[in-house]
């Protein structure tokens, strides 16, 4: 008892010292993370491990589902992380009901395409800011979970919340390896690979990837795992707006057409990735596979992160055996 005793002591010391140190505004974050609440101690394990942001629950599975599903098939880490909790991205229904549809549906999307963790943030759909606090919890977010991979939208993405994902991660990166930016997290020793998700925007720069990846052997579980987001299936990807809802059948033959449309549409987003980076495809697979290629995602690597040789970029994504 005498020891519990000592250890809370030396713990109110330590985050009386943090306050000191870093400011009041620092003290309430660290209680946070008390001692016995300290960064996960995530097992070195040899595997490669990757976070994902994404703006919205839907995100990170539309650009990065595929290849998250072959990470994890290789026993890899990912996890991907909603930035805004998506409360306002349905026609009729909004709020903490929609928060909590849309949490429920990307992590029963997470256990189709087997990575470990699907986290979503508790900031409004439309509203996410690149603020101190929101750079810190990505500071914290990448340093708990270790990452050697770290992937967001560009900045200069269509909808303000992808904008602004794409502005905190870069502010992000570098900072994970400073000691004394939230010292309740311990900073990561090497800066992680930081990658931009592919986007079709032109100004002020292209999207150019330096990686692109084959999902042939994995698109149907990535089709499997967007079904389950049927807030947007019956909403914003019906209609392309969010005036009505066109609801999912229930009836087995109508509710497979459904499917059936649902599933050409990313089939088609991902053949157009493949062929407007077919060069890309054919240098990294080789020209027999790399014509063969029918689905792809694309990655281009952020010039704020470490900055990773072609061959250390295979290394990261290992999926080109010829």
């Amino acid at each position: 008892m005498e020891m519990k005793k000592k250890v809370v002591v030396l713990g109110s010391i330590t985050l009386l010292v943090l306050a000191l140190v870093f400011g009041l505004s620092d003290l309430v974050t660290a209680n946070r993370y008390s001692l016995a609440q300290a960064a996960p101690n995530r097992p070195d394990d040899g595997k490669l491990r990757i976070i994902v942001f994404g703006a919205h629950p839907d995100d990170c599975e539309i650009k990065a589902g595929g290849v998250a599903a072959m990470w994890a098939a290789q026993g890899h880490h990912v996890k991907f992380v909603s930035t805004t909790n998506g409360d306002i991205g349905h026609a009729e229904i909004a709020g903490g009901p929609l928060a909590k549809r849309r949490t429920a549906e990307v992590k029963k999307a997470a256990k189709i395409l087997g990575i470990g963790e699907s986290e979503v943030l508790d900031n409004h759909d439309g509203e996410l800011m690149p603020t101190l606090e929101n750079r810190k919890t990505f500071v914290r977010l990448i340093r708990e979970w270790k990452a050697d991979i770290v992937m967001g939208h560009r900045p200069n993405d269509y909808h303000p919340d992808h904008r602004y994902t794409g502005i905190l991660m870069q502010d992000a990166a570098f900072m994970v390896t400073v000691a004394f930016l939230c010292p309740d997290v311990p900073q990561l020793p090497r800066n992680p690979v930081f990658l931009y998700l592919s986007d079709r925007f032109q100004k002020p720069n292209p999207f150019e990837p330096d990686i692109v990846v084959a999902i042939d052997e994995v698109f149907e579980k990535k089709a499997d795992a967007l079904w389950v987001l049927e807030s947007q299936i019956e909403s914003l990807w019906a209609t392309g707006n969010f005036e009505r809802v066109v609801p999912v059948p229930k009836e087995p033959a109508a509710r497979q057409k459904r499917r059936q449309q649902v599933n050409a549409r990313f089939a088609r987003r991902n053949e157009s990735t493949a062929n407007k980076y077919r060069a890309k495809l054919i240098e990294l697979y080789g020209e027999e596979k790399g014509k063969k290629v029918k689905y792809a995602e694309a990655f281009e690597v952020c010039e704020y992160g470490r900055r990773p040789t072609a061959g250390e970029l295979k290394k990261l994504f290992p999926f080109f055996a010829r």
